[in-house]
């Protein structure tokens, strides 16, 4: 068994590491590619460095262990981003900010046209044209003051 691995040249891990890459092409579940990557890495530097089979077979192991912690904390979600989100939150999203009323506000209610869309909103009588500031958010209706 020593043997073989000690026939073995620099060219088998690169090898090596391009069929498990081709292999997680085949059967994705990304656990090969980085065992490919590591039997590049030793390749790479088998050919920089003259190093024994032993030694080599150690820096797959490490390299291989490595690359799993590495990969979970690359493939880890940014916490800030889904807080920050306002997906399926869009109402939320216009809090603050100023809009000019399309429809007067009567008896409480009017409209606010917001890109494409028209929002109901709710305030004092404020006739068309005026600029408000959404104060509040209740679903889908916005509660304006002037701006």
């Amino acid at each position: 068994m020593t043997d073989i691995f000690a026939s073995l040249g620099n060219w088998n891990w690169l090898i090596f590491g391009f069929i498990l890459m081709a292999l997680e092409v085949l059967a994705p579940g990304i656990f090969l590619f980085w065992l490919g990557l590591a039997a590049l890495l030793v390749g790479l530097i088998s050919f920089a460095v003259a190093i024994s089979w032993q030694i080599q077979l150690v820096m797959f192991a490490i390299f291989a262990a490595a690359a799993v912690p590495i990969w979970r904390r690359l493939a880890r979600p940014k916490p800030d981003a889904s807080t920050s989100s306002f997906l399926n939150k869009r109402a939320e999203a216009l809090l603050g900010r100023e809009f000019t009323l399309e429809k007067p506000i009567i008896d409480g209610s009017g409209t606010v046209r917001i890109g494409d869309t028209v929002w109901r909103v709710a305030g004092p009588d404020t006739p068309a044209g005026t600029r408000v500031k959404v104060v509040q958010v209740d679903g889908a209706n916005l509660t304006v003051a002037a701006a």
